[in-house]
């Protein structure tokens, strides 16, 4: 997949307007893709598209989950937090609590980093560590979190960091 920022500006506001519909209409394809009900999260390389997409236009941190059946099919993708330019606090009671409510068996975490950095931080691997623990308790698993920067994403699954 080609980048689609310029040097190391990475806001989607350096799209001119075609092209920011263009990326608004790969994104509607994707998501038609992915959240046909029933659809199975059997593409990694996929989910990590969709994410970029999907995230990259953001200009703060934004933390969302997608949440899946026992089958990893997708039940909903949801922004969960809105953070700053640098941070966004994730109460694990929130996502515990979401997962509940749609009957998630499993999850797939993803944030975005506006700076463009990939690399997750000490409180992203804590956040990664702390979501799994708490949702295990009561059988929702974490199969993934991604850190999504300047048309790249950092998977944890990848890395052997899950």
């Amino acid at each position: 997949m080609t980048p689609f920022y310029s040097g190391t500006d990475c806001a989607i506001c350096v799209l001119s307007q075609p092209e920011q519909r263009l990326v608004r209409r790969a994104v509607a394809v994707l998501e038609k893709r992915l959240f046909q009900r029933g659809q199975m999260m059997s593409s990694p390389d996929e989910v990590k598209r969709y994410l970029q997409l999907r995230l990259a236009q953001e200009k703060h941190e934004v933390f969302a989950v997608m949440f899946l059946s026992s089958q990893h099919r997708l039940i909903t993708f949801e922004t969960l937090v809105e953070g700053t330019i640098n941070s966004a606090t994730v109460p694990p009671r929130r996502v515990l609590q979401r997962a509940l409510e749609v009957n998630s068996a499993a999850v797939i975490l993803a944030h975005h980093h506006p700076s463009g950095n990939v690399q997750p931080s000490s409180a992203d691997a804590v956040l990664t560590r702390t979501l799994k623990e708490l949702l295990a308790q009561v059988d929702v698993r974490v199969l993934d979190h991604f850190v999504v920067g300047c048309g790249e994403a950092y998977s944890f699954a990848e890395a052997g960091k899950l």
